[in-house]
């Protein structure tokens, strides 16, 4: 087994999500799960600094969006025109909301409401997959490896 500190599984952790929620490819998912398995007692902590982490890197991919000077139409500044601030909350979905973090800053979003809707989407997804482990670890593995 894998052996780490809270600590350094927390460094590990805000690194992945910071990395996962830029335009550059990542699985903050993984390492949120090897987290908490190794210290379920850090869930809840574990869950804020994931959602940092990805709060953060979305807040990253915002400014390079407003950098952006040329018109882009994807689907996710489609999408933002149609939805307007509602549409970052899922800023989570991988690919599609690197897209949406870009689309917000490039359309000039204020940047407050922008960070607020991209962390609390962020943190939902992080509840479900660390709610989605405990429960798998409490229920699910115990009834395969009795």
């Amino acid at each position: 087994m894998l052996e780490f500190s809270a600590e350094a599984g927390f460094v590990g952790l805000f690194i992945a999500s910071f990395i996962s929620a830029t335009i550059l490819p990542g699985g903050s998912e993984v390492v949120l799960i090897a987290v908490i398995h190794r210290h379920p007692e850090m869930l809840l902590q574990a869950v804020a600094v994931a959602t940092l982490g990805n709060t953060l890197g979305g807040m990253t991919s915002y400014l390079l969006g407003r950098m952006i000077p040329n018109r882009a139409d994807s689907r996710a500044v489609i999408w933002l025109h149609r939805y307007g601030y509602w549409a970052l909350l899922f800023s989570w979905i991988p690919l599609f909301g690197d897209a949406l973090c870009v689309g917000a800053g490039w359309l000039r979003f204020n940047p407050y409401v922008s960070l607020v809707l991209f962390a609390v989407g962020k943190l939902f997804r992080y509840l479900l997959v660390a709610g989605g482990w405990a429960w798998t670890e409490a229920v699910v593995l115990p009834l395969l490896f009795r």
